[in-house]
């Protein structure tokens, strides 16, 4: 599992402008199970993404289809982490990604 940090770069104005264009491009990967979560940082400096993927190479090229990324509206840094304990949905989540692949 890796977690996307999105960190806003323009004015919140510009970001605003392009929300909906961002929602469409997190929808695509919510359908595809490939997002777990995502939302707003507070303050509203940027977001966090969940995201299950088979490398961070796999999250770069699903990043670089982001609006903010494209326009350049916002920067990104991925994290891995190794999940050792979930919540029983999640669990059901992450095997079900597994399968997928």
């Amino acid at each position: 599992m890796f977690i996307v940090t999105l960190t806003y770069v323009v004015p919140l104005e510009q970001i605003d402008a392009a929300m909906a264009e961002h929602m469409k491009f997190l929808n695509k990967y919510y359908q595809a199970n490939v997002f777990v979560a995502s939302g707003r940082k507070v303050p509203r400096t940027g977001g966090i993404i969940l995201v299950l993927a088979q490398s961070k190479d796999e999250v770069e090229t699903i990043m670089a289809e982001d609006p903010f990324c494209i326009h350049k509206l916002a920067e990104f840094t991925i994290t891995e982490f190794l999940t050792s304990q979930a919540h029983p949905d999640l669990k059901k989540l992450l095997a079900k990604s597994k399968s997928l692949k």
